[in-house]
């Protein structure tokens, strides 16, 4: 792996686990009390994107380190990963 592929998969890897804690004690307006006119009240009310980003980040940290350490160990190739048979056989 380069380091374009390190970083593709660092960003790809960031967007998923955004989207998962994203989802993560949303809060709507309607839930708070406070619904904005002109908004419906499933609305988020406080998203905290910045605290949701911060903590992303450090679980992408991790995850990135163990999935970049089993490519680069090489305990997984993607020769492993051709299930039918379609890439040449590995050279010995």
């Amino acid at each position: 792996m380069n380091l374009t592929g390190g970083i593709v998969l660092f960003a790809v890897i960031w967007f998923i686990v955004f989207y998962v804690v994203l989802q993560i004690r949303p809060g709507s307006q309607a839930e708070s009390g406070d619904v904005t006119p002109g908004t419906p009240a499933s609305a988020p009310s406080d998203a905290k994107i910045l605290k949701k980003a911060k903590i992303t980040t450090l679980i992408t940290i991790v995850l990135w380190a163990a999935i970049a350490g089993v490519i680069l160990s090489g305990w997984v190739t993607i020769h492993d990963l051709d299930w039918f048979g379609r890439l040449d056989p590995p050279a010995n």
